[in-house]
């Protein structure tokens, strides 16, 4: 079953989907099309549950050269309240890319530029070909990564982050096995065929607990926001205590302090 978009190709075949992006001739550039249709295809494989994997992957030479210029002319010179409202409805189509409660894998190749590193990063897991280039060049632009800069954060820490963001560096392929970027590298013409076995692998699990265990890590990650209103709720309480101030002076008049559980 096929799925012919404008920017996109959809092909299911059994329990594997293969989104593939098809804009070579503007290098795979990601505008407000490709957004749009990225959620459409995100709706139509949530709702299809005899799809248990994704595959991502690009026509022509490269992967993607990053948001199109069209999308960033886009939002030049608009009201802050319009801006503000347009970036987010973009970025909320990789959102809920990345909330699709079901694996996907991305078989990169070429330039992964920008946003189409961010879409890349929305995947649970990245597969290189050996001539694989990772770039954030924005901020040559004297722009900001304006797509989730979490995302890279994430996925490879601050001090890389900072690397590529920051200074514009680009990383190549056994780099980016090395600090998280990519799960393995591989051939060129191998590319695809390692992306299927990776989907083969997959499927021979059971698809429900792969889900429920991707929305476990994918959500389970900033809880350690709960955690932190958690110390506030309870220092909060303690500030109020006996002991606390028994501590407090105790330290201040150089003593050993006698606590009461009050």
């Amino acid at each position: 079953m096929n799925h012919i978009f404008q920017h996109w190709i959809l092909e299911v075949v059994g329990p594997i989907a293969t989104m593939t992006l098809n804009r070579p001739e503007k290098k795979n550039r990601i505008d407000n099309t490709s957004l749009e249709e990225l959620g459409r295809i995100t709706s139509i494989i949530s709702s299809n549950p005899e799809i248990w994997v994704v595959i991502v992957k690009a026509n022509g030479d490269i992967f993607s050269g990053g948001v199109d210029v069209s999308l960033i002319g886009s939002l030049v010179n608009q009201e802050t309240e319009l801006y503000r409202s347009n970036l987010r409805y973009a970025q909320s189509f990789l959102d809920q890319f990345e909330a699709l409660q079901k694996p996907t894998i991305a078989a990169l190749h070429g330039h992964v530029v920008g946003g189409g590193m961010i879409l890349s990063l929305c995947c649970d897991f990245r597969i290189g070909a050996e001539n694989v280039i990772f770039s954030l060049p924005e901020v040559k632009r004297s722009i900001g990564v304006i797509m989730g800069t979490q995302r890279i954060t994430r996925t490879i820490g601050m001090s890389y982050t900072k690397e590529m963001v920051m200074l514009g560096r680009p990383v190549h392929a056994q780099k980016a096995v090395q600090i998280g970027l990519l799960n393995c590298v591989v051939p060129l013409e191998q590319l695809y065929h390692e992306a299927d076995t990776w989907a083969e692998r997959i499927i021979q699990l059971p698809p429900l607990a792969v889900g429920l265990n991707k929305k476990i890590i994918n959500e389970g990650q900033f809880l350690d926001r709960a955690g932190q209103e958690l110390e506030i709720a309870a220092q909060e309480k303690l500030l109020g205590t006996e002991d606390f101030k028994e501590a407090i002076d105790s330290y201040f008049e150089k003593r050993s302090p006698i606590y009461k559980a009050k």
